[in-house]
């Protein structure tokens, strides 16, 4: 990857008239504004169907799509909804916030409706789809079918024991049974899809490419774990054993509890791995380069006893390092990777991020801390690296300045010479656009100077995954100065 810059900007945080973001005119507008304002990367966090908490790193599934990204707008123009069908639900009282709990009421009645309408119409294209995709959605969509038909408890809870224990003569009878749902589940991945292949082709013909999460674990109430229990650590009734997280951080002083189901790395070992190149075979199809959450935990994971309350009492085991980080870049060699190697640093992880030649990540917002934390201050860069001003769990840039301790400020106040008359957020970006970093990636609310409001996720609480971009913010001024910053620190392409 060239010299560039991106934006980090969440999908769900695209203004649009039906409660969230999604794949219509404000995903295509924010195309043109990246362009005009000389960021030649979009980065995304995780694109599948959430589960209870709204978090896209708690997922139905490591290879559908979110249902509420297809945008409804889009289907009255393809004749499969009314315009008085798609205006007449609530969407939310407030723009500036995602409203779940109305999205889940309405959004699958309407879809309901879109399906009804095209699955005859488009059965040639469906079934070419279900066909590309055998490998993942005939399992996906009867999952989600009898999550529904029993109440939505996770499958661990499900009162047959056949459907329970992805038993083949029971699924047959289920698949039959429940055949107006499953078709339900496949038509609404065919349409999300469709959808994100437009926008796709429409990014890359404006030379953006597409930077996308992919998390280190899976949801335990996943269509993964239920289809392929061999591949991860659990008892005879499905339940893990111990489960993930990380010990007290920066961010939690009793860790962070995340409860996914730990691999089990020796089955994996002697299948070549198959499951995680599935798995990153999926996320290909969606991205040109994919940012491995929680890289760190192929050194070493931390494993947290099942039924603890808090993360404190885990402990370390060793990952498969190389061994699969090697097999994973050495098999795609067309995807670009970034490793998420934040959080406790060990020789062992250092070491890892070394043999495998990916770019870590640096964050601005933890380089001023103390004055020996300067591994991530940007004299201390090479270009092999992602500069980040904050994540998406990171304040940000105002609030982080408005809130960080007096010492803290002061040091990245001397460091990037801030000022009133620049504005210290603008100096902060100034310092990442500057930086050795071959790519630098910035949030979108720093550029418009949001505060607390603007956050995405506060590590360890409820109630996240919510801010949205208000209709108008973004504007020819704001690309022109961001894409003037751009050209001064040689990020902008001659022909971009």
């Amino acid at each position: 990857m060239e010299r560039c810059s991106g934006i980090l900007m969440p999908v769900f945080s695209l203004p649009s008239p039906y409660g969230i973001g999604g794949f219509g005119k404000a995903a295509y507008a924010f195309a043109d504004f990246l362009r005009d304002a000389g960021q030649r990367c979009w980065q995304m966090l995780p694109l599948g169907p959430t589960s209870y908490g709204d978090s896209p790193y708690q997922s139905f599934s490591t290879y559908a799509g979110n249902p509420y990204f297809i945008d409804l707008g889009r289907l009255v123009d393809d004749g499969l909804l009314t315009r008085e069908e798609v205006e007449a639900p609530f969407w939310g009282g407030d723009p500036g916030r995602v409203d779940y709990g109305a999205l889940y009421e309405n959004r699958f009645p309407l879809l309901a409706k879109a399906k009804a309408r095209g699955w005859e119409r488009d059965r040639a294209a469906v079934d070419a789809f279900a066909a590309e995709n055998a490998g993942w959605l005939p399992d996906y969509a009867l999952f989600m079918a009898l999550k529904r038909r029993f109440d939505m408890l996770p499958w661990t809870a499900w009162p047959d024991e056949g459907a329970r224990r992805h038993r083949p003569e029971a699924l047959d009878q289920w698949r039959e049974a429940l055949r107006g749902d499953v078709e339900l589940f496949t038509y609404i991945q065919f349409l999300f899809f469709r959808q994100w292949a437009e926008l796709k082709r429409y990014l890359g013909a404006k030379g953006i490419r597409v930077v996308g999460d992919l998390p280190i674990y899976v949801a335990p109430d996943s269509a993964d774990v239920w289809a392929e229990p061999q591949w991860f650590q659990l008892d005879a009734d499905g339940r893990p054993t111990a489960v993930a997280g990380v010990p007290p951080d920066y961010f939690s002083a009793d860790g962070q509890l995340w409860g996914n189901p730990l691999y089990d790395y020796d089955a994996m070992a002697a299948d070549g791995y198959g499951w995680w190149i599935r798995r990153v075979a999926g996320a290909g199809r969606l991205f040109d380069c994919v940012r491995i959450d929680h890289f760190r935990g192929f050194a070493s994971y931390w494993a947290v006893p099942f039924g603890a309350k808090t993360a404190r009492n885990g402990r370390w085991v060793p990952g498969p390092g190389m061994d699969l980080v090697g097999r994973l870049t050495g098999w795609f060699r067309d995807i670009d990777f970034i490793a998420e190697d934040l959080g406790v640093q060990t020789p062992e992880v250092a070491e890892l991020l070394q043999r495998s030649g990916l770019p870590g990540m640096k964050v601005l917002e933890f380089a001023f801390d103390t004055e020996e934390a300067d591994d991530y201050r940007p004299h201390r860069f090479g270009p092999n690296c992602v500069c980040y001003t904050g994540t998406h769990d990171n304040a940000t840039l105002s609030d982080w300045l408005a809130s960080a301790p007096a010492e803290t400020l002061a040091r990245a106040t001397a460091y990037f010479g801030l000022n009133a008359a620049e504005g210290a957020d603008r100096g902060m970006l100034r310092g990442g656009m500057g930086s050795p970093a071959r790519l630098f990636i910035s949030q979108m609310q720093d550029w418009l100077g949001l505060g607390p409001e603007g956050r995405v996720n506060t590590p360890g609480t409820m109630g996240n995954w919510t801010w949205r971009l208000r209709p108008g913010a973004l504007d020819a001024a704001l690309a022109a100065e961001m894409r003037a910053m751009t050209a001064r620190y040689g990020r902008l392409d001659s022909d971009f």
